[in-house]
């Protein structure tokens, strides 16, 4: 890894990162309306999270206690919410979408039954030690045999590479139950850089008249992307190949085109590309133009 692909280094973790010079010099995002270019498309809609005691481990099991209720209760919240992104995003960009949501440990049945044109795997909440490991082979075993295409969001993108031999750790580089509390975190806006500008889902990356891509992205090959997570992948999976990385985690997209096989996954959330769709709190909050990068790869 070289100096020129880390960016902002020295930025703290808890911090927004500015844009590198000369961009902190434009307006980084224009307004634009969010056009519907693609007709028709089926996806299926993975639920990452844990719904009833049935998904955890004796581990999760035995660490909650008498707070298993809330903690499950918190899931379902996070989910409605994660799921919700997705599916409105599908909306805004498909003019005739079709959508189903299924849990990830239904996810075979669900393939098979609703024939989709690509599956998305939502976000996690919890580590994935407190998962039924069982749920987990099963899960392991699918997305290794699809040929649907896929894309993995956060914790999706980390139940994949899990699935094709990588482990999970903590930013710091520790196991998971060995940092459990305090670990770092990222919360906000970050900076990646592209490390494949060729793969077809940079398309017109080197056109900067096409109207695309920003233009930090066309002269320098950084995207600006919605990071929410304290654990990553420990290496690239067998058969994937990096697009993306960021200093303080490395894994931050990968494609897998590989036997047939059309797998993307990312670390950070690019279905946060309109708004938080929960219109009953206070605290919502909108940034079209703000995540524009990860819709444009989104769509």
């Amino acid at each position: 890894m070289t100096d020129e692909t880390l960016i902002n280094e020295n930025i703290p973790i808890d911090k927004p990162e500015p844009l590198p010079f000369p961009f902190n010099q434009r307006a980084f995002c224009r307004y634009e309306p969010i056009e519907k270019r693609i007709e028709r498309a089926r996806v299926l809609i993975v639920d990452d999270l844990l719904r009833h005691e049935g998904d955890l481990s004796e581990l999760a099991v035995k660490d909650w206690g008498r707070h298993l209720k809330t903690n499950l209760d918190r899931e379902r919240m996070i989910a409605g919410l994660a799921l919700d992104n997705i599916r409105n995003n599908v909306s805004r960009l498909v003019r005739h979408p079709e959508t189903l949501v299924t849990h990830f440990s239904e996810i075979a049945e669900a393939e098979k039954d609703f024939h989709p044109d690509t599956i998305v795997l939502s976000g996690t909440l919890r580590d994935f030690d407190y998962y039924n490991p069982e749920q987990l082979e099963n899960f392991g075993e699918f997305i290794r045999s699809t040929r649907t295409a896929v894309l993995g969001i956060c914790g999706g993108h980390q139940l994949v590479g899990m699935s094709f031999g990588a482990r999970i750790q903590t930013l710091d580089h520790q196991e998971q139950h060995e940092h459990r509390d305090g670990r770092p975190f990222e919360y906000q806006y970050r900076f990646i850089r592209i490390t494949e500008p060729d793969d077809p889902i940079f398309a017109g990356i080197d056109n900067s008249s096409a109207g695309v891509w920003q233009d930090y992205t066309t002269e320098a090959r950084i995207l600006r992307v919605w990071q929410n997570h304290g654990l990553q992948l420990d290496r690239i999976p067998e058969g994937f190949k990096l697009l993306a990385t960021a200093y303080l985690c490395r894994n931050q997209m990968m494609v897998n085109r590989t036997n047939g096989r059309l797998i993307y996954t990312v670390q950070f959330h690019l279905e946060k590309s309109f708004e938080d769709w929960d219109k009953t709190r206070a605290t919502r909050w909108e940034h079209p133009n703000e995540s524009r990068d990860g819709r444009i790869i989104f769509e």
